[in-house]
């Protein structure tokens, strides 16, 4: 490694592995500097971070209370900012403290990110097929890829690992990213995701102690933290989609009361129904543009939404005459409107996300 890595290890009540573990990476190369945070551990385990803050090139941060994995991680991040020039580190990396995270693949990580020619994220990739891992660990972790892949297009194969390397810009980006507990790491994706952050995964080894018994995972209340922030944005935009629905047959209502009166009730149809329309997707736009997406910055997205509204409306209209078609006219259209309508839903808010509100580069 031509420059310092930093490894970052959140503690809570750890046993003497963790100085063991320290000691190793420090004997790996001299190029490596330990950050340690002790997240409010037992008054009875503080000589381990007693015995490892005594260590050469070592540093341990303490909570007074525990306050969770996420804050841990934000802590040793900004202590790592503040105390280490971009010049000097390749990046740092995360590592958990009951010795899952081999000093090989540690260091594995590290030649990742020394090789890095842009902002990138290397997560540790574990094999979940393996007889000996957990069957909560290989579930959940096949439930929230599949569930983040189908929010935000990107498949991650790990997405709970906790061996990360980040390089030093996005680190920064890191520090102001909401979430305390494990739910912190699930952002941190959704975050490389939307800047556009390079994602590497290579493959580590899959290590588990006593059947990962001294996680401190919470399966129900932090599995819960981690979907509800998956799925956030996705109800923000389905409440947009829903109160643009409500305001548009609201509209539609005024419009077609005014208008009957005055030029007749076909012609009153159609203009009711465009300018209720055109009011909707204004509030829809903006909804989604400052709310949804949280986007002040680009230029020109109600072109590239409009846009995304016509194809979308034609392709409603196409793939509700072919299934009308295929099924033998069988099946009333309302009902194919309704699938087709969801199924385009669901693209259009990945549409949004990745192109229409989407970063252009890690930059913007």
């Amino acid at each position: 490694m031509k420059k310092k890595t930093v490894i970052l290890i959140p503690s809570l009540n750890p046993n003497e592995i963790l100085l063991d573990y320290v000691k190793e990476l420090l004997s790996a190369s001299k190029n490596i500097d330990v950050i340690v945070v002790d997240d409010g551990s037992k008054d009875n385990l503080k000589y381990i971070f007693n015995e490892v803050e005594k260590l050469e090139r070592c540093v341990v941060l303490t909570h007074a209370i525990n306050l969770g994995k996420g804050r841990a991680l934000k802590n040793g991040f900004n202590y790592f900012i503040n105390n280490y020039k971009s010049d000097d580190v390749n990046g740092i990396i995360t590592a958990d403290s009951d010795g899952q995270h081999s000093v090989k693949d540690v260091l594995n990580i590290a030649k990742e990110l020394n090789s890095a020619k842009e902002e990138s994220l290397v997560l540790g990739t574990r094999n979940f097929n393996l007889e000996h891992v957990p069957f909560k660990s290989r579930k959940g972790n096949k439930i929230t890829t599949f569930v983040f892949k189908l929010l935000y297009g990107k498949k991650i194969n790990d997405t709970q690992t906790g061996l990360r390397g980040l390089t030093y810009n996005f680190v920064k980006d890191c520090i102001a990213l909401d979430g305390e507990r494990f739910e912190y790491e699930i952002n941190m994706l959704i975050e490389s995701v939307k800047k556009k952050i390079k994602i590497v995964e290579p493959t580590i080894e899959t290590i588990y102690f006593d059947n990962n018994s001294e996680s401190h995972f919470r399966p129900v209340m932090d599995s819960l933290k981690i979907y509800s922030v998956m799925f956030k944005k996705f109800f923000k935009f389905a409440l947009s989609g829903i109160s643009s629905a409500v305001l548009d047959i609201l509209l539609f209502t005024i419009f077609y009361s005014i208008l009957k009166c005055l030029i007749g009730k076909n012609i009153s149809i159609l203009l009711a129904t465009v300018g209720a329309r055109i009011f909707s997707s204004l509030f829809n736009y903006f909804v989604n543009k400052n709310i949804v997406f949280n986007d002040n910055k680009q230029k020109n997205t109600i072109i590239k939404y409009y846009s995304l509204c016509i194809v979308q409306t034609f392709a409603s209209w196409g793939l509700v005459n072919f299934g009308f078609a295929i099924t033998k006219e069988i099946i009333h259209p309302s009902i194919i409107k309704i699938l087709v309508d969801g199924l385009l839903f669901l693209v259009s808010f990945q549409i949004q996300q990745k192109w229409v509100f989407g970063r252009r580069n890690a930059n913007d």
